[in-house]
């Protein structure tokens, strides 16, 4: 089980936890919503005794287990694109997703 970041999500998430406490992350939620059912949520947060936290290159990412199972070995990037700038998830457990990559189908 495992969710990373590439090495542009990494210097973007760096950026946004500057001047955070050190126990905070990035926390990765899926919740309800969006045009394909299910929608990601990103904050910067502190991790809780029910989550699961990894570590990717200095980075915390803090997810809880419902969420952990619909995005299990997703890959978070950071994209300066057309449509704007932010993260994004390659999640391998979505059936489809919707045309902006902000919300799923689950497998």
């Amino acid at each position: 089980m495992a969710i990373r970041l590439t090495d542009i999500a990494v210097r973007k998430t760096k950026e946004h936890l500057a001047g955070e406490a050190p126990e905070r992350g990035m926390r990765v939620k899926v919740v309800g919503g969006g045009c394909s059912g299910l929608h990601y949520q990103l904050s910067i947060d502190s991790s809780r005794t029910e989550d699961i936290v990894f570590e990717n290159d200095g980075v915390k990412i803090i997810v809880d287990a419902d969420s952990l199972a619909l995005i299990d070995n997703s890959i978070i990037d950071y994209n300066m694109g057309l449509h704007g700038a932010g993260f994004f998830l390659d999640n391998p457990n979505a059936s489809r997703t919707c045309g902006c990559g902000q919300s799923f189908a689950p497998k």
